[in-house]
């Protein structure tokens, strides 16, 4: 792995950040600033997150770690949380407008796909046909330079197969757009916007209507959706919230297969080293998008695992290019890093937090820490994932977990000006969908037409 690739990794959501700067483009801070930091013991912490604890998974996994819930789908917020993240141009993805209000302001309009546009990406753009979005010569890659390094808006998108492979889908889905639009005989000079538009609205429709129904279910969804959010809003300081950022959203670290079938012929591997990125994709390594989401005609995909408080063993020990620490150490643990983020950026309890939101705190044997000699309230990101393990046996998030997700995930997309929910809250996805007028994202990885 080169350096570059190496650096990116590093910084890929997983090495603790100042709190007081500006992360990836958007300021953080917290949701519940009247809420006290749990402080815990450095030691007991560690020994939470460290091999052999009780965040490690194991190699024998005793119960099916299987959910009900596709495979897909925390990559798919991975996916997500780059976006919101992106580092921000104030120019925005329109070179002629400077939009330098909205600078650092969190968004899901795949910066991360068109970088600052045509004009001021144009890497990202094909030289004769400027509306469309490059990929490899093969077709089945992201463009890369001669080195290797992917030339894409947000080089996080690059930090494994997964990620890679769906950007490549969602840049398919922006050229079969400039086509329909083509064919439509749109003025060539509003091809590029309104493709663009299209594709952005598409993708949120997915974050609102599949996405977030499945992960905090669909009755606080409606709720959201139809009241908007009540604890989290974008004023004239935007911002993301630690609560968030370092806790709840990290529920995905949770839903990782040991082991996945990348396609017929390539798996079952680890997400981590196998199917590391920052390099060409070969033809055999491709993703079948069928075997990790369901897809009709085709048999069930793989599912991911369930949501709880143990994270497979690539995770529990990461390559040293991605944690800069030995395999087998506390620092090489992704759980440990989710919690000593949690103490370094002062997050409340989960039961704090649950008192906040006026919900039944679990109980010391739904948390489980006692018979691990553990003193005090819950770090937020453990608390989390055993609410989910003990509500929902671990197929969605509880009321702390969904709240805090469902608000910020919500309350992003109804204050950018140029979503559907702010244009037109009535628009409905226009291309082809399997099921009728249900649109989702196996349309948007598998394609019917």
């Amino acid at each position: 792995m080169s350096q570059h690739a190496a650096r990116i990794a590093r910084d890929h959501c997983l090495a603790p950040e100042r709190v007081d700067a500006p992360i990836y483009g958007g300021r953080y801070r917290s949701l519940f600033d009247d809420l006290p930091a749990l402080d815990s013991d450095e030691d007991a912490l560690h020994a939470l997150g460290r091999p052999g604890g009780p965040c490690d998974l194991g190699v024998d996994f005793g119960d099916d770690p299987d959910s009900h819930v596709a495979a897909v789908w925390p990559f798919f917020g991975q996916f997500i949380a780059h976006d919101i993240t992106a580092d921000r141009s104030p120019l925005g993805h329109r070179a002629d407008v400077a939009a330098v209000r909205n600078f650092r302001v969190p968004k899901a309009n795949l910066e991360g796909l068109y970088g600052a546009g045509p004009v001021g990406s144009p890497y990202l753009y094909g030289k004769d046909d400027p509306a469309k979005l490059l990929l490899s010569p093969t077709g089945i890659d992201v463009p890369r330079n001669h080195e290797g390094i992917a030339l894409i808006g947000d080089p996080r998108n690059d930090v494994h197969l997964f990620t890679s492979q769906m950007l490549v889908a969602f840049i398919n889905l922006h050229n079969r757009l400039v086509d329909r639009l083509r064919d439509d005989e749109l003025a060539e000079a509003d091809v590029f916007e309104a493709a663009r538009r299209a594709a952005t609205w598409h993708y949120q429709h997915v974050i609102l209507r599949e996405f977030l129904p499945s992960l905090i279910g669909a009755e606080l969804t409606a709720e959201l959706l139809d009241d908007g959010p009540q604890l989290y809003r974008i004023d004239e300081d935007p911002y993301i919230p630690f609560e968030f950022a370092d806790a709840a959203y990290r529920y995905g670290h949770a839903q990782i297969r040991d082991r996945y079938q990348i396609n017929e012929h390539f798996g079952p591997c680890p997400v981590f080293p196998d199917l590391m990125g920052f390099g060409p994709v070969p033809p055999d390594h491709t993703v079948d998008w069928a075997l990790q989401i369901d897809v009709e005609g085709h048999a069930p995909a793989q599912r991911a695992k369930r949501i709880d408080s143990r994270l497979p063993a690539p995770l529990i020990a990461l390559p040293t290019q991605i944690s800069g620490s030995e395999p087998g150490t506390d620092y090489a643990s992704l759980a440990n890093r989710d919690l000593q983020r949690g103490q370094a950026v002062g997050l409340p309890s989960g039961e704090a937090v649950a008192q906040r939101l006026g919900v039944p705190a679990l109980s010391a044997e739904q948390v489980g820490l006692a018979g691990e000699g553990w003193v005090g309230e819950t770090p937020l990101w453990f608390y989390i994932l055993k609410e989910a393990s003990a509500l929902h046996d671990g197929e969605q998030l509880g009321p702390v977990g969904g709240r805090i997700v469902g608000e910020v995930l919500v309350g992003i997309i109804d204050a950018d000006p140029e979503s559907f929910r702010s244009v037109d809250p009535t628009w409905m996805p226009t291309l082809p969908a399997r099921r009728t007028g249900a649109f989702g994202l196996a349309d948007v990885l598998v394609p019917s037409d």
